[in-house]
């Protein structure tokens, strides 16, 4: 077993570790969760013996084989098979010996390591490191290239392949979703769960860990604590206990009654039933979740556009591709308003071209693409991380953009997505990858676009992060255009599906659950298509006809609810307030009567006031749920 006992670490003059104690026994598969911050990565280092503790021991079995996947890679001109196979370092060494015994003749010493050889089953690597690859994205002409000439993502996948090549009794395996598509982290899933070793693993995909791991170990204020498990059953077993914090419990209530509004607004609509349901699933998990995440430092919203054409686009037979030859054709979308849209495909088959076209980033090879007079777009995709400032900090790039704002306004903006301080003067190019792409979407939020358009928005980011961009997104009057490997935000936020396979771009008329099983069984994604049960495109595009006309209708309703909840919140408040002061037994003989009238007198108007406005509520909801709110 692996075990960390007493363990004591300090940056600088700030403890990071103070008496963390844990034990993995051999093939337990556990996931290492925690804040940023909290120290799972150094964890890592202190394992692999990088870092040494200040008091305490880290003991691992001797006998161990460690592998690990690394954070930092030198560009190599090593073919990339070759980089991947370099990751089982022992048959590497008997290889090496056995073209030194071919050079001095030594046959008995041959025949010897061509024996070992075998027993590391040296004859099939090659053929070990091509299905590897082949399962996390590359294609069987990638194989012979050089390692150096792939993008930072491509390396990243690389040196995952070279970890998972090596045979282990422990892996640890640092954010490997990062950078991979839905059907090569299902494929990375299935792996993990036939490995056979000890696996350690930091990743902020909840899905991905409940169908890997059956431990959880959770990092805070220096201490580890177990959980027997997977991460919903850590969230279960967590939640438990917070319940008991007042502040927790307010916050649970307020987002189950968020995700039940939105629950309530969909359910009259039979063609929405598979998405009600996985909403409904959802608010059973949040009913649990909420309290672990009570803490969260981010408070955020995409603001809702002023107007929004209708339709925002409209693709007519479109073709699209590079120098000429098309990648998709024969397209035939639109995207209206408040449109809710996941799209699904393979690695390779032109999601990421789809949405360059779709943002003017890419011009058609052919056909027609109409654009709305309306119809602002925010696009968030990872390149687009490189063109945030890095010399700059996040204030004065807020300032720029909003040069009529006060410095308070810019910063409490900030302190909503997480940026707070000194963290919001210091230079972008200090910032991790999770905090410039957090900083990206609060950019991309302050355009109010019609449609948002999102490209694995969830690399880098963290589970509180994830939970906070899924209530946002929920929230957000706009259309929505998203590719993510987080089916847990997939499930949460759209609810049509569009497939782009076969140089086409067609709606998957099943759900989420069922394409993610299709990959796992290897049947590909188009199998259960059934086309002859789907709608005709005109019946499909004057059903989204009607429903954007009821969405318009429907508007000045949801705005009155919106108004009159803010009212609420702000008549409890001042309510709060009053009754907090009445409470007080000294006001009594201390205040003049003349005040305390007045102050019972204000206590009366505001619960008055805050009935009034509740019924409002109720009648206005009412009538939002009566109208079949899409």
């Amino acid at each position: 077993m692996l075990q960390l006992i007493d363990i004591a670490l300090a940056r600088g003059e700030t403890p990071l570790f103070t008496g963390l104690s844990c034990t993995l026994h051999a093939g337990q598969k556990t996931a290492l969760v925690g804040r940023n911050g909290a120290g799972k990565s150094t964890l890592f280092e202190l394992i692999l013996g990088h870092l040494t503790p200040d008091d305490g021991d880290v003991r691992v079995p001797a006998d161990w084989r460690i592998a690990h996947m690394a954070q930092q890679v030198d560009a190599t001109d090593r073919p990339l098979i070759d980089y991947v196979i370099d990751g089982d370092t022992e048959l590497r060494a008997v290889q090496r010996r056995i073209a030194a015994a071919e050079r001095a003749d030594d046959a008995m010493t041959l025949a010897t390591l061509h024996g070992r050889l075998e027993d590391l089953g040296g004859y099939e690597a090659e053929a070990r490191a091509g299905e590897i690859l082949g399962g996390l994205g590359f294609a069987a002409s990638d194989f012979r290239r050089p390692f150096q000439d792939f993008s930072g993502g491509w390396r990243i996948r690389a040196t995952l392949a070279r970890a998972l090549m090596c045979p282990s009794d422990l892996l640890l395996l640092d954010e490997p979703t990062n950078h991979l598509d839905l059907d090569t982290t299902l494929w990375l899933e299935g792996w993990l769960q036939r490995f056979a070793g000890t696996l350690l693993i930091i990743a902020h995909d909840r899905e991905f860990l409940d169908a890997v791991t059956d431990h959880t170990v959770h990092l805070h204020h220096g201490r580890a604590d177990s959980y027997r498990g997977n991460y919903s059953a850590f969230e279960r077993q967590r939640a438990e206990a917070l319940t008991h914090r007042q502040a927790a419990f307010d916050r649970q209530q307020a987002e189950v009654r968020h995700m039940q509004t939105f629950i309530d607004r969909f359910r009259a609509k039979a063609s929405k039933a598979k998405q009600v349901q996985s909403r409904i699933k959802a608010l059973e998990r949040m009913q649990l979740v909420a309290p672990v995440h009570a803490e969260s430092p981010y408070q955020f919203a995409f603001t809702d556009p002023e107007k929004m054409s209708n339709p925002l686009l409209t693709l007519r037979d479109v073709s699209i591709g590079y120098d000429g030859a098309p990648v998709l054709s024969g397209i035939r979308r639109s995207i209206l308003p408040g449109a809710r849209i996941g799209v699904l495909g393979v690695n390779g088959a032109g999601k990421s071209t789809l949405l360059k076209c779709l943002v003017g980033a890419l011009d058609p090879l052919g056909g027609e693409l109409v654009r709305g007079q309306h119809a602002r777009i925010g696009y968030f995709a990872q390149h687009q991380l490189e063109t945030l400032e890095g010399e700059r900090s996040a204030l004065a790039q807020l300032a720029e953009a909003e040069p009529g704002r006060r410095e308070q306004w810019c910063r409490d903006y900030l302190g909503s997505w997480g940026f707070s301080g000194a963290q919001a003067e210091r230079p972008v190019t200090t910032y991790s990858g999770g905090e410039k792409a957090r900083l990206a979407l609060a950019m991309i939020a302050l355009t109010r676009p019609a449609l948002l358009v999102l490209d694995e928005p969830t690399n880098h980011l963290d589970l509180d992060m994830r939970e906070a961009l899924g209530l946002a997104l929920q929230d957000y009057g706009g259309a929505l255009l998203l590719v993510s490997h987080d089916r847990s935000l997939l499930k949460r936020t759209v609810d049509e599906l569009w497939l782009v396979a076969d140089g086409q771009v067609t709606t998957y008329d099943d759900d989420l659950d069922r394409y993610t099983a299709s990959i796992g069984a290897g049947r590909g994604a188009s199998a259960d298509g059934g086309a002859g049960q789907r709608p005709s495109q005109p019946d499909r595009r004057e059903a989204r006809r009607q429903a954007a006309e009821q969405r318009r209708a429907q508007k000045p309703l949801k705005d009155r609810v919106r108004k009159l909840e803010k009212d609420m919140e702000r008549l409890t408040e001042q309510l709060k307030a009053v009754e907090l002061r009445l409470a007080d037994p000294e006001l009594y003989n201390s205040l003049p009567a003349e005040e305390l009238d007045a102050l019972l007198a204000d206590a009366g108007r505001l619960r008055r006031q805050l009935e009034q406005t509740e019924e409002g509520w109720l009648e206005a909801s009412e009538a939002l749920e009566a109208a079949g709110t899409p």
